[in-house]
C-alpha cells in the first residue's frame, strides 16, 4: 500500500479509529478509578566498615563495603530479615507475601541501600520500610565477622527514615489514559488497515484501474430514491445525480473507439448494479443534447426498459429478430426530441441465439445509419453469455460497476468474459458512489461544481453530431406522434 492508500484508509475508517480510541481512554480511566491506590515509602541504609584509619585500610574497606552492599540488598527479602518485621508490626502475612511488597536497590559505586515498600496503606508502607531497615541492620550485625574484641567489622546506619507518603504512585491516571489512547488508536488503525486489505469490493476508480486499463467514463452518485424516480434526468434535471449522467454523456463523446459508429452495450458483472437506470438516463441526456438516440432493451430475460420508459412492451426486439414485425411497428418515439425506445418484447426460449443471429447484425448496421447513438441494455455478464455475444457486434461494452457492492473477482471475471470473445470494452461506469467520505462522488474528476443544470441548450454536443439519413417510416411515425 502506498502513502495515499493509508491516508484513504484513515479517512474511511476514522469513525472506527475514533471509537476505539475513546474506548481505550474510557477503559484506562475506568481501570484507574477502580484500582485501589498504592503508596510507596522508602528508607535508606548506609553501609560502612571499621578500619584502622590508614590509607590502604580505607581503600580495602571501601572496596569490601561496595562488594557487600549487593549482598545486603538481596538479604532484605529473606525470612531472616522479614520475620522480625512481621512479628514487630503484627502483620497478617507470610514472609513471601511481604517480600513481594519490598524492593531493595543498591546504586552503583555507592554504599547505600534503598528499601522501598509499596502498600495500599501509606502508614503501613512507612512502618514496614523503617522496620525492614532496622531488621537488616540487626541481622548484619549478628551474621557478619567480628574483630578480636567481638565487634562487627561492618556497620549499617539508617540515614533516611521512611515518611508516610501523601500521594499514591499508582494508578497514574494521566499515564494510563495516554496508554489507553495509544492502544485504542493502534487497534483502530490496525483494524481499519486489515479491513481495507481484506475488502474485496470495488469502491473507487483506482480499484477498477487495477483490473483493466480501459477508462472509467463516469461516476453516478448513490440515490436512495432511485427506484422511485429512475429517470432522474427527466424528473429532476438540475440535481447533481442528473449532472453526473450529463458528464457521462460528455465523456462518451470523446471516446476514441476507432470506428465511426457509436453503438454501446450497457452491461454489468451481476444484476442490481444500476445498468438499466444508467443506460436510460444516458439516453435521455443524449437526446436532450440533440443526438438521435435509440434505446433498445436487449435483456431478453428480465426486461426493464418498457417499465422505466412507460411504453408498451408486449412487442419489441424479439418480434423484430424473428421477422414477425418491422422496426417501425414496435419502436416507440419518446419525448419531444429524437429518441426512440425499442422494448424487449416477448421473452424467447433462446435469448443468446437471437442476440447472436445474423438478423441482429443487420439490425445494428441499419440502426447505425439512422441514429447517432445506439444503446443496448443487456443482461449481466456472469450469469449468462448474452451481453458478451452482443458486445462483439457493437462498438464497445460499457460495464456498470456498483461501488461497494461489486466484488473485484466478479469484475475481473466479467472483463475476462468479454476479452475471451474479442468484444471491445469502451469503459466503465461506477454506480452507487457514496455521497460522503473519501471515495465519495465529487472528490474525483466526476465532481460537480458550479453551473450544473443550467440548461440543455449547450453546444457541447454539436461537434460530435454528423447528419445521418433517417428511415422514412420511422420519421413519419415520429411526426405522426407529435
Amino acid at each position: 500500500m502506498e502513502l495515499r492508500d493509508y491516508i484513504t484508509v484513515l479517512r474511511k475508517g476514522w469513525v472506527l479509529i475514533l471509537v476505539l480510541a475513546l474506548v481505550g481512554v474510557a477503559a484506562a480511566a475506568g481501570f484507574s478509578l477502580v484500582k485501589k491506590p498504592v503508596y510507596s515509602a522508602s528508607a535508606q541504609v548506609f553501609v560502612s566498615t571499621e578500619t584502622s584509619g590508614s590509607a590502604s585500610d580505607l581503600a580495602q574497606g571501601n572496596t569490601f563495603t561496595q562488594q557487600r552492599v549487593l549482598t545486603y540488598s538481596n538479604l532484605v527479602s529473606t525470612p531472616i530479615v522479614l520475620l522480625p518485621v512481621i512479628s514487630t508490626l503484627k502483620l497478617d502475612m507470610s514472609p513471601d507475601q511481604l517480600a513481594g511488597m519490598i524492593t531493595a536497590t543498591a546504586p552503583t559505586s555507592t554504599t547505600l541501600i534503598s528499601i522501598s515498600v509499596d502498600d495500599t496503606d501509606p502508614v503501613q508502607a512507612a512502618d514496614i520500610a523503617n522496620a525492614a531497615s532496622q531488621s537488616l541492620t540487626n541481622v548484619v550485625q549478628d551474621i557478619e565477622a567480628t574483630d578480636a574484641n567481638g565487634t562487627s567489622t561492618v556497620k549499617l546506619t539508617r540515614v533516611k527514615q521512611a515518611e508516610v507518603p501523601s500521594v499514591p504512585i499508582s494508578p497514574n491516571v494521566p499515564v494510563n489514559v495516554a496508554l489507553g489512547l495509544l492502544v485504542g488508536l493502534a487497534l483502530g488503525v490496525g483494524i481499519a488497515v486489515l479491513r481495507e486489505t481484506l475488502d474485496n469490493r470495488v469502491r473507487t476508480e483506482l480499484d477498477v484501474e487495477k483490473i483493466s486499463d480501459k477508462p472509467v467514463v463516469g461516476g453516478i452518485a448513490f440515490d436512495s430514491k432511485a427506484s422511485e424516480r429512475p429517470l432522474i434526468v427527466q424528473v429532476d434535471p438540475r440535481s447533481p445525480r442528473a449532472e453526473s449522467f450529463r458528464t457521462l454523456r460528455t465523456n462518451l463523446q470523446f471516446l476514441d473507439l476507432g470506428t465511426g459508429s457509436r453503438t454501446f452495450v450497457m452491461t454489468s458483472s451481476m444484476q442490481s448494479e444500476g445498468k438499466s437506470t444508467t443506460v436510460t438516463n444516458l439516453a435521455i441526456a443524449l437526446d436532450s443534447a440533440g443526438f438521435r438516440v435509440i434505446l433498445i432493451d436487449a435483456d431478453l430475460r428480465r426486461p426493464r426498459i418498457a417499465e422505466y420508459m412507460e411504453v408498451e412492451g408486449n412487442a419489441g426486439l424479439t418480434d423484430l429478430l424473428i421477422g414477425r414485425a418491422e422496426l417501425e411497428d414496435v419502436a416507440h418515439p419518446w419525448g419531444r426530441g429524437n429518441m426512440v425506445v425499442l422494448p424487449a418484447g416477448p421473452i424467447p426460449p433462446n435469448p443468446s441465439e437471437l442476440l447472436g443471429s445474423q438478423a441482429m447484425q443487420k439490425l445494428i448496421e441499419r440502426l447505425e445509419q439512422e441514429f447517432d447513438y445506439v444503446l443496448f441494455d443487456a443482461p449481466p455478464l456472469l450469469p449468462v453469455t448474452d451481453a458478451a455475444i452482443l458486445s462483439k457486434k457493437a462498438s464497445g461494452a460499457i460495464l456498470a460497476v456498483a461501488s461497494g457492492k461489486t466484488h473485484k473477482g466478479q469484475l475481473a471475471a466479467a472483463v475476462a468474459s468479454l476479452e475471451n470473445v474479442g468484444a471491445p470494452i469502451a469503459g466503465f461506469v461506477i454506480t452507487m458512489m457514496p455521497v460522503k467520505g473519501p471515495g465519495a462522488y465529487g472528490y474525483g474528476r466526476y465532481g460537480y461544481g458550479y453551473g450544473y443544470g443550467i440548461g440543455e441548450g449547450d453546444d457541447s454536443a454539436a461537434a460530435d453530431r454528423s447528419p445521418k439519413p433517417r428511415g422514412r417510416k420511422l420519421a413519419a411515425l415520429r411526426r405522426a406522434e407529435h
